[in-house]
């Protein structure tokens, strides 16, 4: 979708349309998006369990895993005694799934969520590796809010591969809660007339900002719910907590007006694109990437960003993942030589079965200064090629040359 895109017959209006899109029990999604036989089976994502270590901690435990008593931070040793090691016990049918954590595979797959939901959003804040805000006002309104809100789950399941449980509210405060009430792969609607009546029975720990020792405290003073909380005193919240208490009272009547902020500038800038099932016409993927490549390139003008790798991703039955990356020895800004780099990458790929493409330019510049050319680096250009790097084919997600992930993660 164009960033001046909307849905038809969006009309214009002040009332902002909020999106907080948390990834469920992401790292577990993650590593069944590269093994789909755990789909189903209670999933630990953690470390410490392995022979000889007795020192370890719960990264993650999918839904069914939680059924067994165990949680996130919980000690693995703990989580061990709820829920056996399917490697050690195969004919125990109470038995888990155990991996150990692999944080270079979740930034990467995080990073195929982050392209989605930039490609969607007006504005996108990133809030960890596994969440982000949306704000999605000019792209939408509020009769088709869901619609839009379901649109941008159903793309990051068919194009990333994991589930995504989404909030939709007029602030973030409240999306935030909206996304936690459904869990998991929930969607939740709280339209501008329905926020106090949506808040007030939520429990005042859940209230974004209160936590658990602002809550017992809230809690001594008879305040258990946000509604509660909405219907209390400010002058005596803002005495016993300051200004932190009149914005608690705020935000549980629903009058959070945080904007939707960007957190940083982005480390790269990519756009993706999936075949209906895999094709082995190459002079197709060859077009769709030149299509991406185009796109990608006007963004980075659009953002007045200059880039030092161009890179390219492919993917191959059943879910291999490919990338591709030349190095620049300065930053430029060349539409042109993002085609013919990636168009040059995507010639290894010749003859095979893809299933989606992507192209990114990395390694980011936004210093204001005179565009950098590629003429004024042609006699290092030429032989720069030979920096261009070759992972291992089934590397997972974009890699720099430097071996570093090439991605902005989620903070």
């Amino acid at each position: 979708m164009a960033d001046d895109e909307r849905l038809p017959g969006a009309p214009d209006r002040a009332e902002r349309i909020v999106l907080h899109v948390d990834m469920d029990c992401f790292y577990a999604s993650c590593e069944r998006r590269r093994e789909p036989e755990l789909r189903g089976e209670p999933v630990v994502v953690g470390m410490g369990y392995e022979d000889g270590e007795t020192v370890g901690a719960v990264a993650t435990a999918s839904y069914e895993a939680r059924e067994y008593g165990v949680e996130s931070a919980q000690a693995i040793s703990a989580a061990l005694d709820r829920l056996p090691r399917k490697a050690d016990n195969p004919e125990d049918p109470d038995a888990g799934y155990y991996r150990p954590v692999d944080m270079d595979f979740y930034q990467d797959v995080a990073a195929d969520v982050k392209d989605v939901l930039y490609d969607l959003g007006d504005t996108v804040r990133e809030v960890s590796v596994d969440e982000a805000y949306l704000d999605v006002t000019e792209r939408t309104a509020w009769p088709v809010a869901e619609g839009f809100a379901r649109h941008v789950k159903q793309r990051v399941q068919r194009e990333v591969g994991v589930p995504a449980s989404v909030g939709v509210a007029p602030d973030m405060s409240t999306a935030k809660l909206a996304s936690d009430h459904d869990k998991p792969d929930g969607l939740v609607v709280v339209e501008p007339g329905e926020v106090r009546e949506f808040l007030a029975p939520i429990d005042v720990a859940d209230v974004h900002g209160v936590g658990p020792v602002r809550a017992r405290e809230l809690r001594e003073m008879g305040i258990e719910t946000a509604g509660d909380l909405a219907a209390a005193d400010p002058y005596a919240l803002a005495e016993r907590f300051g200004d932190r208490g009149r914005e608690l009272h705020r935000r549980a009547r629903g009058e959070d007006n945080r904007p939707v902020e960007p957190r940083g500038k982005p480390k790269s800038l990519s756009r993706e694109s999936s075949f209906d099932g895999a094709t082995g016409d190459f002079e197709r993927v060859r077009e769709q990437v030149a299509t991406l490549a185009d796109a990608v390139a006007d963004r980075a003008s659009r953002k007045d960003a200059f880039y030092r790798t161009i890179g390219v991703k492919v993917v191959t039955p059943p879910y291999d993942v490919h990338t591709r990356a030349h190095s620049l020895p300065g930053p430029v800004d060349d539409p042109e030589l993002v085609d013919e780099v990636t168009q040059d990458l995507l010639g290894e790929f010749a003859g095979e079965s893809v299933r989606k493409v992507g192209v990114r330019v990395s390694n980011l510049d936004f210093s204001e200064r005179e565009q950098a050319s590629l003429d004024g680096f042609a006699g290092e250009a030429d032989g720069a090629a030979d920096s261009r790097e070759r992972p291992p084919r089934g590397d997972d997600g974009w890699r720099e040359p430097s071996g570093q992930v090439s991605l902005t993660d989620f903070e």
